[in-house]
C-alpha cells in the first residue's frame, strides 16, 4: 500500500541485540499529532477543517478498500496529522486483506475500538465488510462536530442501546443477517424507539455535515453511504 493519505511503510529492519529473539522495526512516516489529541487540545476547528479532514480520511479509505483491505480500527487515535493539516490513516494492525469483502476472515467481533464499532460488528452478524470503516469514519465526523465521542458504551450491549437512542430501533430488514440468537433476543428486548432527526440531535451544526453523518451512521450496512458517494458529498 502506498498513498498520500496513509502512513506509508518506508523500511523494515531488525536487530539481534537480544539473545533469544529478534526485534522487527517498521519505519513509517513521522506525523505531528492525531485527531484524538487535536480534539482534546481545545484548538478551535472550523467546518472547513472538518471537510478537509473527512475528505482526506475518505480518500484514504477509498484507496484501502480498492486494494481489498478493510482497516477495521478507524478511530481518532489512528488518524494522524501534520502541521499542514495533512491527514494519514495509520495502525494497520487489525487490517485484513481478503479476496471477498465478506470473507469468514472478517467474522470476528473483537475488532475496532468499542466506541467506533459498527452495529453489524456489535451484533456479530455473519457478514460484514468495508462498510464498517464507513461507520467508524462517521463516528469520527460526529466527534469533530460535537467534540466528544458519540457512543461511549461500556460494553457491546450498552453500545447497542446508545445507538438505538440516536438512530431509533432497527427494522427487521436491518437485523435480517443476525445469526447470533442471543444478539437477536437482546435487540428484541429493547423498547421500540422512533428515530430522532439528526437535525434535532445535532442542532447548531452545519446542515451538510449533519446530512453526511446521517448517511454514514445507518443500522443497515447495505443502506450506508459508500465511500465513493461520501467523497462526492458537498
Amino acid at each position: 500500500l502506498h498513498h498520500e493519505n496513509i502512513t506509508n511503510l518506508i523500511d523494515v529492519t531488525s536487530s539481534s541485540s537480544f539473545q533469544n529473539f529478534h526485534t522487527i522495526y517498521l519505519v513509517i512516516e513521522k506525523m505531528d499529532t492525531d485527531i484524538y489529541r487535536l480534539l482534546n487540545s481545545g484548538q478551535n476547528l472550523s467546518v472547513d477543517h472538518h471537510k478537509y479532514f473527512m475528505y482526506q480520511l475518505l480518500r484514504g479509505l477509498k484507496y484501502i478498500h480498492s486494494a481489498k483491505v478493510v482497516h477495521r480500527d478507524i478511530k481518532p487515535e489512528n488518524i494522524f496529522l501534520n502541521s499542514r493539516n495533512e491527514l494519514k490513516i495509520g495502525d494497520f494492525g487489525l487490517s485484513r486483506i481478503v479476496g471477498n469483502p465478506y470473507s469468514p476472515e472478517l467474522q470476528n467481533e473483537a475488532i475496532v475500538t468499542r466506541w467506533y464499532r459498527a452495529p453489524e460488528v456489535l451484533l456479530n452478524m455473519k457478514n460484514y465488510g468495508p462498510s464498517i470503516d464507513v461507520w467508524s469514519a462517521g463516528c469520527v465526523l460526529g466527534e469533530l462536530m460535537i467534540r466528544t465521542p458519540l457512543f461511549k458504551g461500556q460494553s457491546n450491549l450498552n453500545m447497542l442501546t446508545l445507538i438505538v437512542d440516536l438512530l431509533g430501533s432497527p427494522t427487521n430488514e436491518d437485523l435480517k443477517q443476525i445469526t447470533n440468537s442471543s444478539a437477536r433476543t437482546f435487540m428484541d428486548s429493547l423498547p421500540q424507539k422512533n428515530p430522532i432527526p439528526f437535525s434535532q440531535s445535532f442542532r447548531g451544526c452545519d446542515p451538510d455535515e449533519i446530512d453526511l453523518l446521517s448517511k454514514m451512521l445507518t443500522w443497515n450496512p447495505e443502506k450506508r453511504i459508500p465511500v465513493d458517494d461520501a467523497l462526492k458529498h458537498k
